[in-house]
């Protein structure tokens, strides 16, 4: 079908020469548009998330007005809305609690409006999860612009990592190593310009995962946000998604199971946040492709991490675009036959590998050789067992390679409040090799999952020059953090799961090996324990929250399931009643 044969869906609006068409048209043109620009043009929405509290995206009014000029250039016309902007930075208790409500906002804001395709602005962690599940669950003509992330932070005359450095720092005034004042003096330099985190938190995971999944266009996932090409890349998106939708080059047929194993893979080889777990299970269930944490362990597992960069190793985002960005990492995944899926579709009308074959490589260090890996098996690790009987979760990169194997008893905190009230006591009860348990804090339990999974370790325990223990929760952790860290245990305890039955002194076995976790008690005395539990204190914590809360609470799935709400979950298409005036 030829351009001019295939309706535009904005025609619906602004097509017809009847009294709809009239004041549709009419009220537009307040803002000074000619009549020509209703003439069968692609109107192109531009999705913004900017907000001066989202302070990773807060360059995106300039960021959008580069679409535009590439819109125009085109033969579309844009039109930018706004929608919820769920900054990880300030928004408490945690973005994640209102990534579903952002998802709500923009699926709905797709559908109801006069748009033919849409430009995804993302940045901040939750924003783009959020934008892709909305837009999945229309399935329109859809492209990701990243606000790409800041310049290398700087500190005594050294690059420091965004949110890696405020963990490290932390720990060694905790130890006594430095002083308070030498832990504020980092703060300035931390984050020097617009953008995302530098170090490979969750933010940069999900734009490589954005960009592996064929969504947007290459380099799109590292190019400093303060970098000219930035701009060029907005703008050439602006280009492409009009002629997307000359094509009708569909969600559905970008996000294909085959695109969700290619991100996988790529999120092992660049030692990727353990976010990305739950948002690639909701984008998948939006778009109505099958996705489970076995698919981690089939895809993921023995593939060598080879992006030195921090929380991982030690480089930054500026470093991984000069050595040649995710292009690079899958060339050298692909050469290798790593790469699952070479004809996988992307959003520029070509296979991922077509897209990579011939990208440069500069720099061995900063994107290692797969046989001289940060990391031999960077893959998630996915473990089971009488513990998390649907599954947890731990980043073998970030985690001491001693501990992936380790027996230890637990020093149990019932919940977040319980841990910060205890963990600083020179008189709490733990040595070196137990394990830290914390309770209470998955989706239900601690509304939307904060990231307090990577428990700081005990200051009596850092003093003795340990930087590193196994931690365990239904937590989840910042993608800029580090350590050996059991995470998203499923169930939750607040839904019942078996982690509500774990005491002090009980003993744990890790083993990553084997995908194993394991409670050491009878199943008889875990029965007896989980018995024990209020039955009523799931529903009266329910009753008393109201609002949006409730909401969450009461239809929030699991962790192993996406943390999607249940009412979310499938791909609704565009279609929308008419409305006669």
């Amino acid at each position: 079908m030829s351009d001019r044969q295939r309706p535009l869906r904005s025609a619906q609006w602004f097509g017809t020469a009847d009294k709809n068409g009239f004041m549709y048209r009419s009220w537009m043109k307040n803002q000074g548009i000619p009549d020509h620009e209703f003439q069968g043009k692609p109107i192109i929405g531009i999705c913004n998330t900017w907000s001066e509290l989202t302070p990773c995206n807060a360059h995106f009014r300039k960021l959008a007005e580069h679409v535009k000029q590439g819109v125009l250039e085109a033969g579309g016309y844009p039109v930018e809305f706004p929608v919820f902007s769920n900054g990880e930075s300030n928004l408490r208790p945690t973005a994640m609690f209102t990534r579903n409500l952002a998802s709500m906002d923009v699926e709905e804001a797709i559908r109801g409006n006069p748009i033919d395709a849409v430009v995804l602005l993302v940045g901040c962690d939750k924003t783009t999860p959020a934008l892709l599940m909305g837009a999945a669950s229309c399935d329109i003509p859809t492209i990701v612009v990243t606000g790409g992330p800041m310049l290398n932070g700087k500190h005594k005359g050294k690059d420091i990592g965004s949110g890696t450095v405020v963990w490290k720092l932390s720990e060694q005034v905790k130890a006594g190593e430095i002083s308070l004042h030498d832990f504020m003096a980092a703060e300035a330099g931390m984050s020097r310009s617009a953008g995302t985190c530098n170090t490979m938190g969750t933010a940069s995971t999900m734009a490589c995962m954005a960009e592996s999944l064929g969504t947007s266009l290459p380099h799109n996932a590292a190019i400093p946000a303060v970098d000219s090409r930035r701009y060029v890349l907005a703008h050439l998106s602006g280009n492409r998604i009009v002629e997307m939708v000359n094509e009708d080059l569909r969600l559905s047929k970008i996000l294909t199971k085959e695109a969700f194993d290619n991100a996988i893979r790529t999120n092992a080889a660049i030692g990727g946040s353990t976010n990305a777990v739950i948002h690639l299970k909701a984008i998948a269930g939006r778009i109505g492709v099958d996705l489970t944490l076995d698919d981690w362990s089939r895809v993921g597992r023995g593939t060598p991490t080879v992006v030195d960069l921090q929380p991982s190793g030690r480089f930054l985002m500026e470093e991984f675009y000069y050595a040649g960005g995710l292009p690079a990492v899958l060339r050298r995944l692909g050469e290798a036959d790593r790469l699952p899926f070479k004809d996988a579709l992307t959003v520029n009308g070509k296979t991922l590998w077509e897209n990579v074959k011939d990208a440069p490589l500069y720099n061995d260090e900063v994107i290692r050789p797969l046989d001289n890996p940060l990391t031999a098996d960077g893959g998630i690790c996915v473990v089971r067992g009488n513990l998390a009987p649907n599954g947890a979760v731990l980043k073998p990169s970030a985690a001491t390679a001693e501990l992936m194997q380790h027996r230890g008893r637990a020093v149990v905190f019932e919940d977040f409040d319980d841990y910060k009230a205890r963990i600083n006591d020179p008189d709490l009860d733990v040595e070196a090799n137990d394990i830290l348990v914390m309770k209470h804090c998955g989706p239900r339990g601690y509304h939307g999952m904060a990231e307090v999974g990577n428990m700081g370790l005990p200051p009596k325990i850092l003093a003795q020059g340990i930087t590193d223990m196994v931690r365990i929760s239904d937590a989840r952790m910042s993608g800029t953090a580090y350590g050996t860290v059991v995470l998203h245990v499923a169930p939750e305890a607040a839904a019942g799961g078996p982690l509500a039955a774990v005491r002090n002194g009980d003993w744990i076995e890790l083993d990553c090996d084997s995908g194993r976790l394991h409670l050491e008690i009878s199943d008889e005395e875990l029965a007896a324990r989980l018995a024990e539990n209020d039955p009523t204190a799931a529903s009266t914590l329910i009753a008393s929250q109201g609002g949006y809360r409730q909401l969450y609470i009461e239809r929030v799935l699991q962790a192993d399931e996406g943390c999607d709400f249940d009412f979310l979950v499938g791909c609704r298409g565009s279609d929308v009643p008419r409305h006669s005036h």
